[in-house]
């Protein structure tokens, strides 16, 4: 069962990818970006499940604190301007 839902977010995390290619504004490809952090922190969540390894959770843990600054950053940045400026 949670093979078919480390699939499943396979298949979303994919699906999230082409929207953000095909993305027309800033905020689009941002949020597009921050569901496939999230979704890419419950893949690493499940495999550590999975494989029964409390060290891939620190991972999880990890990457979801970079996710979250890397939002930040980027919509700060945006927000000020970009590279009008």
């Amino acid at each position: 069962m949670l093979v078919f839902f480390m699939i499943f977010l396979c298949i979303s995390i994919a699906a999230i990818l082409v929207k953000f290619i095909i993305g027309e504004t800033v905020w689009e490809k941002l949020l597009s970006l921050n569901l496939i952090s999230v979704k890419t922190i419950l893949l690493i969540c499940s495999y550590a499940i999975y494989k029964q390894n409390s060290m891939s959770l620190d991972i999880g843990l990890i990457y979801g604190m970079i996710g979250f600054l890397t939002v930040i950053i980027i919509a700060r940045f945006v927000l000020k301007g970009g590279l009008q400026k």
